[in-house]
């Protein structure tokens, strides 16, 4: 192998401009020893990075790597260490995408993990620690590449992958997509696009978009779609933990991060993996200056031992975390259901939110009624000549108590009860208003997150 020299060394990197701004890019060269990773080929990347870290620039890395290069033994794997070094300071200071076009085996899968957003190709790039051979080596366990770590595995399974794309010309555009939606750096904002839908644009179908039934189900794409601008969202985790819905869209040309409960996947209830998918956004969004918009449909956390031996626990209050640590403009709106626990985790008065708005259909209490009611009067219920009929009564007297928003904004914890037709004007209104908001957590070393 020392006989053999190529110029460049299995990377290509280099700086461009996307719409006129500043991006720097490495791509990894599978022709090349299969883009194996040597320490000139770490290098290289880690100059790149050094450099949008001093510009203030995005960091866009192309993946197609048969891993570290044997040959080179430990000084491989410091290249590595050395990549990754540079991913983690620069995380939350310039935005890093990680776009796997090929394999992406053992080390080289840590480097996209710590990235912002990582973009698989289906059937043709893979991600995993161990390979097939390695795992029926261990385990005995038959499985093929795709199985393993497939880009649909990890965009449904695991949640590595945020996106997975066609093919590889999709994959760039989605990354010119996304960084319109992303600001240069921590200290900069979103750029600010020109808006051709009125603001004022009343969307009537919202008002009759909530079943009158509180156990039927209805679609938040479709409530996201009638109020952000041209009804253009920017999806992100799209095929995983599908009961809340995450993603990037435009309220006046302002680039927004948005967050919303899915009543049509496990009733928007909130479990393990959509806390932590919403909380690394929500963090992210907070990093880089990028306002949350909060929907909120929420009947409470996802009950049973699986999600209990998950760490139900742990996870909930990642997003609970994100959510009062967050200091960019916060606007929540709660559209339905708001019970218990997950209606102080779903960006509440109480974890700092800025402006909170209801539709009048919302419901926001310690729980549903018939739950309330067999706790409140169970004993009484079940003595009653017609149980049946007492329960009824007494929901009924629950649901006019607490099946309103207006005793929340009796206490100042809803700041307006609004029409849902008008719902984007009121959002935009709040922006604009949010848009000098001045906050700073307590100074810390770092924060110690319930990982």
């Amino acid at each position: 192998m020392e006989k053999e020299t190529y110029l460049g060394d299995g990377v290509v990197t280099g700086y461009g401009t996307i719409e006129g701004r500043l991006v720097y890019v490495f791509a990894q060269d599978f022709t090349i020893f299969g883009g194996s990773l040597s320490e000139s080929f770490a290098m290289k990347i880690c100059k790149i990075m050094d450099q949008a870290m001093k510009m203030g620039a995005p960091v866009v890395g192309i993946n197609d790597s048969g891993g570290a290069r044997i040959q080179e033994g430990v000084n491989a794997l410091a290249g590595y260490a050395e990549i990754f070094q540079r991913n983690i300071l620069a995380s939350g200071v310039i935005p890093q995408i990680s776009a796997i076009f090929g394999p992406c085996a053992g080390g080289a899968v840590y480097s996209p993990a710590l990235t912002d957003f990582n973009i698989m190709t289906k059937g043709t790039s893979y991600m995993f620690l161990t390979g097939p051979k390695v795992v029926k080596t261990v385990t005995g366990e038959d499985v093929t590449q795709e199985q393993l770590g497939g880009a649909s595995v990890h965009a449904t399974k695991s949640g590595v992958a945020h996106f997975a794309v066609d093919s590889e010309e999709d994959g760039l555009k989605l990354i010119r997509k996304l960084l319109s939606f992303l600001p240069q750096n921590n200290l900069e904002e979103a750029p600010l696009m020109t808006c051709n839908d009125p603001i004022d644009r009343l969307e009537d179908a919202l008002n009759e978009i909530i079943p009158d039934s509180p156990n039927k189900p209805y679609d938040v794409y479709e409530v996201i779609g009638g109020i952000v601008d041209n009804g253009e969202f920017l999806e992100v985790h799209k095929d995983y933990a599908a009961n809340i819905v995450v993603g990037f869209a435009r309220f006046n040309g302002t680039s927004v991060g948005i967050v919303a409960n899915q009543p049509k996947v496990l009733a928007g209830c909130l479990d393990n993996n959509a806390s932590r998918k919403a909380a690394r956004f929500v963090r992210f969004c907070d990093a880089f200056n990028i306002p949350i918009v909060t929907l909120v449909d929420v009947p409470g956390f996802l009950p049973g031992t699986q999600q209990e031996y998950g760490g139900i626990i742990l996870h909930g209050a990642k997003l609970l975390y994100a959510f009062g640590e967050a200091t960019v403009p916060k606007v929540t709106v709660t559209l339905r259901k708001s019970y218990g626990g997950a209606y102080c985790v779903m960006s509440s008065k109480h974890l700092r939110g800025d402006i909170n708005y209801a539709w009048p259909t919302a419901e926001i209490a310690v729980m549903g009624p018939s739950g309330a009611i067999e706790v409140l009067y169970g004993k009484e219920v079940a003595a009653a000549p017609d149980p049946a009929k007492l329960a009824a009564e007494k929901e009924t007297q629950y649901r006019d108590a607490f099946a309103n928003p207006y005793n929340a904004a009796k206490y100042g914890y809803i700041d307006d009860v609004i029409e849902p037709r008008n719902t984007r004007f009121r959002i935009i209104r709040a922006l604009q208003q949010l848009s000098t908001k001045k906050l700073t957590n307590p100074a810390k070393k770092h924060d110690n997150l319930p990982l």
